[in-house]
């Protein structure tokens, strides 16, 4: 089940889309999430992919709890605010800037690259597929650069986050989860 919340009266405010229901095959449905993006889902593994005017793909695992935000209207999300699971994004910048994913934990900052983010009660896990990533806590403080292989574990405190190469094994285990 994927549920959707609206923003208001404006941009992606405009359709709040719930979801719910057994995936059949391969593709089950395509819908027009909201302006400048179209939902598809998919079965194996299940999942949800948005394709966004200007190059975004977001793709996200059942139950992920996420809204985007459409900052300045114009029908292209600038921002993800994730609550659970995760999401993969990608995302070109040469269009028109930056990218954020706000977690309760961690900000996870792009000007183009494919990043995933993974939300659960004890923290947020960033990894880098390609390009870099600038990555803080949401309360602030120092920010960590991560490039292609790198993640980092975000948990609730102070403790300096930690730039370390994902093993194949963890990089697998997250990435499997969004069809790749």
């Amino acid at each position: 089940m994927w549920a959707y919340q609206p923003l208001g009266t404006h941009g992606f405010g405009r359709l709040a889309i719930l979801m719910v229901g057994a995936v059949s095959m391969a593709l089950s449905c395509t819908q027009a999430y909201a302006e400048g993006c179209i939902s598809t889902t998919y079965a194996d593994p299940p999942r949800e992919v948005l394709e966004c005017s200007g190059g975004s793909r977001i793709t996200a695992e059942p139950g992920a709890a996420y809204r985007l935000i459409d900052r300045n209207r114009d029908g292209r999300p600038e921002a993800i605010e994730l609550k659970a699971k995760g999401l993969l994004i990608e995302y070109d910048a040469r269009p028109r800037g930056g990218f954020q994913v706000l977690s309760p934990h961690a900000v996870a900052s792009v000007r183009g690259t494919t990043w995933a983010v993974d939300v659960t009660s004890s923290g947020t896990a960033v990894f880098v597929e390609t390009g870099r990533v600038a990555v803080n806590r949401a309360s602030g403080g120092p920010v960590v650069v991560l490039k292609s292989g790198d993640g980092t574990d975000v948990s609730p405190g102070r403790a300096p986050l930690e730039i370390k190469p994902w093993t194949a094994a963890r990089r697998m285990s997250l990435m499997v989860r969004f069809g790749r």
